[in-house]
């Protein structure tokens, strides 16, 4: 099934432009607003319309870890007992180091379900971070996947 949008010409230049970076000053939208000749107010409401209409879900930062100076990284398969995963991923995502966490399917091989990516600055600080993590939930069986190189890291092009 395929869907068909209807979009103006000027919500289509707006989404280009909102869908890449967003200039880095203190008001991004006023920038932004400059580019298509319309007020900043403007830009606003017509992003908030396509927000309230479902075009645009959700507004997000990315944050460029190693720019920030969280040089380590692992990605964590944890074995979580399917009567237990809810609780869990609350404890695991209420950790301001951890930046996804997802439900897999396990196979035979691999029974890991829940995956976690988490940042820090030093290897030692990770390590003490997932002890944390497995000593609160009470989870003892994960691998740590330590992140060796970035090689891609780009937001979605839609327009």
């Amino acid at each position: 099934m395929s869907y068909s949008i209807k979009l103006s010409p000027l919500e289509l230049q707006i989404l280009k432009i909102v869908q890449t970076d967003l200039p880095e000053t203190l008001t991004p939208f006023k920038e932004i607003a400059k580019q298509v000749n319309l007020k900043e107010e403007t830009v606003l409401e017509l992003l908030k319309k396509l927000k309230s209409e479902g075009y645009i879900r959700r507004f997000g930062a990315t944050l460029r870890h190693q720019k920030a100076g969280y040089s380590q990284n692992a990605m964590v398969a944890w074995y979580v007992p399917r009567s237990k995963v809810e609780n869990v991923a609350k404890t695991f995502t209420s950790r301001p180091e951890i930046t996804h966490c997802y439900e897999r399917k396990t196979t035979s091989n691999w029974p890991y379900n829940i995956y976690t990516m988490i940042h820090a600055t030093t290897k030692k600080e990770c390590q003490k971070i997932i002890k944390e993590l497995s000593n609160s939930t009470g989870i003892t069986q994960y691998e740590v996947l330590e992140s060796i190189e970035e090689l891609k890291k780009t937001s979605m092009q839609y327009f």
